[in-house]
């Protein structure tokens, strides 16, 4: 009768179970050892400790290694949360950097609101625009003063450089300023240094024409245009703006006033100006009645 041949199988088992034993005497022996509290055993220890230890750092790289990875990638994710904070915060103060350009240039403004030079004889009133009702035919502005605050029909407005409009209508809270850009606008002008003067006609541009001017030959562009005072609509001496040329020869007045940031508005209180009644009295005068004739006046007379 044959033999079976042997199987590695029936080796394996029992051998795997013998190397775990070992191991574990091993390791109760090497706990037990560790646990002595005994000069020779801790000598024996050290020199153990002497021998191995330094015979093994080729084993302790990986662990090292490993370590400092793990150190890094948490130094790493530290990094990243500070560089996210730190946009986040850049992000805050881009809105506040924001908010304090738009707060200096409003203050600014009302500086220059304060700092203009008027007629000492002028007081003023200073209101906020609430919002822009111009359009291609029509450029007229809203302010938050009205009739409560003694505001009346007339007056001139101007911003902290110089004259924008007219008020055209009070409300009892606000009122509409009429600017000098609009196509019903006209302004009686002084030309500085020469003293022509002119009459600047509004076409809804930002630089109206200048017409009826006496002699053009003593206006250079840059001179200085002011208020004349005639009609007695606007004082006498406030500031429009600067004589310029456009292409096609016609002069023109380069607005002083921010027309594209207006703001707010000072509205000059004067007291002395004609109180206007119709948009047509500020063109053309009342029309005296005509004298009666000698017809009609013989007439009367038979009838008498």
């Amino acid at each position: 009768m044959a033999q079976e041949p042997l199987r590695s199988d029936a080796f394996s088992g029992p051998l795997k179970r013998l190397f775990m034993v070992v191991l574990m005497l091993l390791l109760i022996g090497v706990f037990i050892l560790w646990r002595i509290d005994s000069p020779r055993v801790e000598r024996f220890r050290m020199a153990v400790i002497d021998r191995v230890v330094p015979n093994l750092d080729w084993a302790f790289a990986p662990v090292a290694g490993a370590i400092n990875l793990l150190t890094d990638f948490q130094s790493y994710l530290k990094i990243y949360e500070q560089n996210q904070e730190l946009r986040r915060e850049l992000q805050r103060m881009e809105s506040w950097k924001e908010a304090a350009l738009q707060l200096e240039q409003e203050n600014a403004r009302l500086l220059d609101l304060n700092n203009v030079r008027l007629d000492p004889r002028l007081t003023s009133i200073s209101g906020t625009v609430l919002t822009d009702s111009g359009s291609p035919y029509r450029q007229s502005v809203l302010i938050n003063v009205g009739a409560r605050d003694g505001i009346l029909d007339g007056w001139a407005a101007m911003d902290g450089i110089g004259l924008v409009g007219r008020v055209s209508g009070v409300g009892e809270r606000s009122s509409r300023v009429l600017l000098l850009t609009d196509a019903s606008s006209r302004v009686p002008v002084t030309i500085q240094p020469s003293g022509q003067r002119g009459l600047i006609i509004g076409d809804n541009t930002l630089a109206p024409p200048i017409d009826f001017v006496e002699n053009r030959d003593l206006i250079r562009p840059g001179d200085r245009v002011v208020s004349s005072g005639d009609g007695d609509v606007f004082p006498s001496g406030v500031l429009i703006g600067h004589i310029a040329v456009d292409t096609g020869g016609r002069m023109r007045v380069r607005l002083a006033a921010d027309y594209e940031r207006l703001e707010f508005l000072r509205i000059l209180r004067n007291y002395g100006t004609e109180r206007i009644s119709g948009t047509g009295s500020m063109i053309l005068p009342e029309t005296p009645p005509a004298p009666l004739s000698d017809a009609s006046t013989a007439e009367s007379g038979a009838n008498d």
